[in-house]
């Protein structure tokens, strides 16, 4: 099977390793994102992950908690999500390393961006945890940053939904779906994908970000191919 892409930095939210909840760690989940990895691991794709910690504390504004703590808060939050991960790509005899950009040797390699892709280039799955480790800066910011440092072909942005629609399809059963957006277009329409800083980063390194429902099988596998699933957004 030919690949498009080779390279790929997974982004995942912290409430789709929730579950239905959006809350904990649903272990099912896991499980799933663990068999879907294993499909890929056959093609020999070089794999990193960044995943969010929404499902466990939500760093920001609003929480009652000061903007910087509440983020190093959300970013320690990160890292327990990418050990329950690791634990899950483990079991299904995938190797994986946790990179922290917070240091903590106990139970994570630091963050080092040529130890991550000797990593990948190894076949090992690398989930960069604890953000950037710097406040004031989101998961998706991260996961541009990261796909740009370690040369990643594509961003791919699982969710729950199948793409970018023109509204919320949950609210609007007639919200269209695009096929193809640019970079410029989820700016000017505020479109809710990434936040600006990250879709600036990606524009600014020519990193393809495709958008697609990871509860569907064989979906990640399929884009990876090149084949029309989600929406792609680019030049």
């Amino acid at each position: 099977m030919k690949l498009k892409y080779k390279r790929v930095l997974l982004k995942l939210s912290g409430e789709f390793i929730g579950g239905k909840q959006g809350l904990g760690i649903d272990h099912k989940v896991l499980g799933m994102l663990a068999e879907e990895i294993r499909r890929l691991k056959k093609h020999k794709v070089e794999l990193g992950i960044v995943v969010g910690g929404g499902n466990i504390f939500r760093g920001g504004q609003g929480n009652g908690t000061d903007r910087a703590t509440g983020d190093y808060m959300g970013m320690l939050a990160t890292v327990i999500n990418a050990l329950a991960i690791q634990d899950a790509l483990e079991k299904v005899g995938i190797f994986c390393r946790v990179l922290s950009a917070i240091e903590m040797f106990a139970i994570a390699e630091p963050y080092i961006r040529r130890r991550a892709i000797r990593h990948m280039e190894k076949g090992r799955v690398v989930v960069f945890a604890g953000g950037t480790g710097n406040p004031y800066f989101t998961t998706d910011t991260t996961a541009a940053l990261r796909a740009a440092e370690i040369n990643a072909d594509v961003i791919l942005k699982a969710t729950k939904v199948d793409g970018i629609y023109t509204e919320d399809p949950m609210k609007n059963p007639k919200a269209r779906r695009y096929k193809r957006v640019s970079y410029m277009q989820i700016l000017k329409k505020r479109l809710k994908v990434m936040d600006s800083t990250a879709v600036s980063l990606c524009m600014d390194n020519e990193i393809p970000i495709i958008v697609l429902d990871l509860t569907k099988k064989g979906n990640i596998e399929s884009a990876l191919q090149g084949k029309p699933v989600g929406t792609i957004v680019g030049k």
